[in-house]
């Protein structure tokens, strides 16, 4: 089964460093089993198999063979007996030591012998060797705990605390390094979605403080930036209003009808159209510029909308959304939902128009429904661009000007406010503005289908 690789950079690192830190703690482990404790080991059951073969021949030569057996036990632990007391099964035992001493043994016997094994009256386990010798095998045992080695208990140890230490400096290490990448990544995706964030520590190694120096430049810089765009917007549209004035002032002064009376209208509707836009933009700039949020009960301001566009000739049918009182930007909630209406009601080919709310301890959610021709799939997210139009369905008699949509998302981002198209069943479309009940403008959240 293959393991999932980690998608994280913490993840990335960490798995790195563990898996070679315990490939290393395992080569450790070969390099000294193999050039260390293998030599001790068969160095050990030599001496051990030299001192048995030469116990045996001394207990035939002893005078008191009892005695000789006591003092054996009591100064070197080996115990000494006829072979042909009883059988006994060969041991299964794993351990490295018993195949090195069998092997010794074969070597200076130059027969092959496998050990035996018994256990006590205590449940001790015992090893046993029946050595031959010239009036009969002999049997010399020896308990187990003589050997002293545990290879499992020691593996396990070596294994398990290496790694746990392993891991936790990996995990001390990897954070300290990616923490303010984390800090980095989170701010990004705070001004990607039209928030301000606050500005990144400027602190850890001297690579990750100097890319947080630099991204904290790069806000302050952009926000300047926007800043000046928006004064510059807010003073020219300011500042062409009295030109247009002028100009109105002069078509109303002028004798007579002053012209071509179809001529004159039209520049009328121009300028018409100019103050619009005008306005439009003055008050974008207001509501973007727009302090904290206020209370408000968002079915009475939708109740309000739904009379004012139901006034125009279309129906237009609200939603019951009573005690559903929240902090927000009253001023762009209103102009967000207006928008969208007046969208509704302008492509909806007369159809009725409908208004839904649900709010829970979630969210609030708003949708505007209608039965207009609807948009493209591959055109839901080119509608939100400034002056885009869909000429297929939209006709410049409309008086749209392409940029409803656009100030719609502008605002639904700097409030932190969800935002989407998507087609209605059955027909028309549905724009969905979903308002976190936990979101600030301060803590702006990326809004839907951006």
């Amino acid at each position: 089964m293959r393991l999932p690789r980690p998608r994280t950079l913490f993840g990335r690192t960490l798995a790195t460093i563990a898996l070679v830190s315990v490939g290393f703690q395992i080569f450790t482990l070969a390099v000294i089993a193999l050039l260390l404790l293998m030599p001790l080991g068969q160095r050990s059951a030599d001496d051990l198999a030299a001192l048995m073969l030469k116990t045996v021949a001394e207990w035939r030569a002893a005078a008191d063979p009892a005695a000789y057996a006591e003092q054996l036990l009591a100064e070197d632990g080996l115990v000494i007996v006829d072979a042909h007391r009883s059988d006994l099964p060969p041991s299964g035992s794993w351990l490295p030591y018993r195949h090195f001493l069998e092997q010794a043994l074969e070597q200076r016997t130059g027969m092959p012998l496998t050990l035996l094994t018994s256990l006590d009256g205590q449940g001790q386990s015992w090893f046993w060797a029946d050595l031959p010798t010239l009036d009969g095998p002999v049997r010399v045992g020896f308990a187990r705990t003589r050997i002293g080695v545990q290879p499992p208990v020691a593996l396990i140890l070596v294994l398990s605390v290496g790694a746990w230490v392993t891991l936790l400096t990996a995990i001390a290490l990897v954070r300290r390094l990616t923490a303010p990448l984390e800090r980095l990544s989170g701010a990004a995706k705070r001004l990607g979605a039209g928030d301000w964030p606050e500005p990144v520590p400027e602190q850890g190694p001297e690579e990750l403080a100097s890319l947080a120096t630099s991204f904290n430049r790069m806000v302050r810089q952009v926000r300047e930036l926007v800043a000046n765009r928006t004064t510059l917007l807010a003073g020219i549209s300011h500042d062409l209003r009295t030109p247009m004035t002028q100009i109105q002032l002069a078509l109303a002064m002028l004798p007579g009808e002053g012209g071509d009376p179809e001529l004159m209208a039209g520049i009328r509707r121009d300028l018409d159209n100019m103050n619009r836009l005008i306005a439009q933009f003055l008050e974008i700039s207001r509501e973007l510029e727009g302090g904290g949020g206020e209370t408000v009960e968002v079915g009475a301001l939708l109740a309000d909308l739904v009379t004012q566009f139901g006034l125009r000739g279309t129906e237009v049918t609200g939603p019951g959304c009573s005690g559903c009182r929240h902090a927000l930007h009253a001023l762009a909630l209103r102009r967000v939902v207006a928008n969208l209406l007046e969208n509704a009601v302008r492509y909806g080919d007369g159809a009725p128009v409908e208004v839904t709310c649900r709010c829970d301890a979630g969210a609030v959610e708003i949708r505007v429904l209608d039965r207009g021709p609807g948009i493209p799939a591959e055109q839901l997210e080119a509608v939100f661009r400034p002056f885009y139009r869909l000429e297929g369905s939209r006709s410049s008699t409309t008086g749209g000007s392409g940029l409803g949509l656009a100030v719609v998302r502008q605002l639904a981002s700097a409030n932190g406010w969800g935002l989407r198209l998507e087609p209605r069943e059955g027909g028309g479309m549905a724009a969905v503005v979903s308002v976190p009940l936990e979101t600030k403008r301060t803590a702006a959240q990326p809004a839907a289908g951006r």
